[in-house]
C-alpha cells in the first residue's frame, strides 16, 4: 500500500494548481503581472511566485486574486485534488461565471467546462448579451473559436468581415484576428462559444 503524500508535497500541488488556473486566466484576459498586482493588492514579484507555485496563497490572497481577475474564487481552485480523467456535469445555470474585459455587468459568460491537465484544450461558454448600446472591444487569444446562435440576433465583425448570425447561425473563426460583436439586433442573445486551443496554449 503506498503511503500517503507528504504535506510538503500536498502544499506544493495545491499551490501548482491554483497558480497555473490564475496565470492562464490572466494570459487569457491580457493582463499583465502589474495589472493583477495592483488590483489584487500584492507585489508583481509575489503574485509571479504565486503562479509559479513557489508560495502557497492564503485564503485572502486567493479571494483578492480572484477580484483582479474577474472570476469567482471556486475557479482558481478547480485543479486542486483532481484526477486526470473523467466527466464534468454542469447543471443548467451552474457554469462558473466568467467577467470578460470590456464588458458591462449585464452581459454574462458562464464557462461550462473547465480542463484538469496542465494544458488548456478547450474553453465551452453560453454567452448571454442584453444591452444593445454597448461598444465590445475587440477580442483576441490562441486557437479557433465557433459560436453558434441560440436566440436573438447579432451583428459579428470578423477582422474586416461583418456577419449578420440569427437563431440557429454558426461562425468558425480564427481567435488571433479582432473580433467581436458589431452590433446586437435583436436581445437577448445567448450564444455557444467553443474555443479550441489545438496545443496553442499552455
Amino acid at each position: 500500500m503506498p503511503a500517503p503524500p507528504s504535506e510538503p508535497r500536498v502544499a506544493a500541488d495545491f499551490s501548482a494548481s491554483i497558480g497555473r488556473v490564475a496565470r492562464r486566466i490572466r494570459e487569457e484576459l491580457g493582463l499583465t503581472l502589474a495589472d493583477v498586482a495592483e488590483k489584487a493588492r500584492i507585489s508583481p514579484g509575489m503574485l509571479s511566485r504565486l503562479e509559479t507555485g513557489r508560495v502557497t496563497p492564503s485564503l485572502e490572497t486567493i479571494v483578492a486574486l480572484a477580484e483582479a481577475l474577474g472570476v469567482r474564487p471556486a475557479l482558481l481552485l478547480q485543479e486542486v485534488g483532481d484526477d486526470e480523467g473523467g466527466a464534468q456535469h454542469v447543471r443548467s445555470g451552474q457554469g462558473l461565471e466568467v467577467v470578460r474585459r470590456g464588458t458591462k455587468r449585464g452581459h454574462t459568460y458562464h464557462l461550462l467546462a473547465a480542463e484538469r491537465g496542465p494544458r488548456k484544450v478547450f474553453e465551452p461558454f453560453l454567452v448571454t448579451l442584453t444591452d444593445k448600446s454597448e461598444v465590445f472591444p475587440g477580442f483576441q487569444h490562441a486557437g479557433t473559436e465557433f459560436i453558434h446562435i441560440l436566440s436573438g440576433e447579432i451583428r459579428y465583425r470578423h477582422g474586416k468581415e461583418s456577419y449578420l448570425l440569427k437563431k440557429g447561425d454558426s461562425l468558425t473563426f480564427r481567435g488571433n484576428i479582432a473580433h467581436g460583436p458589431e452590433r446586437l439586433v435583436k436581445v437577448p442573445i445567448r450564444m455557444l462559444s467553443i474555443i479550441i486551443y489545438d496545443g496553442e496554449s499552455s
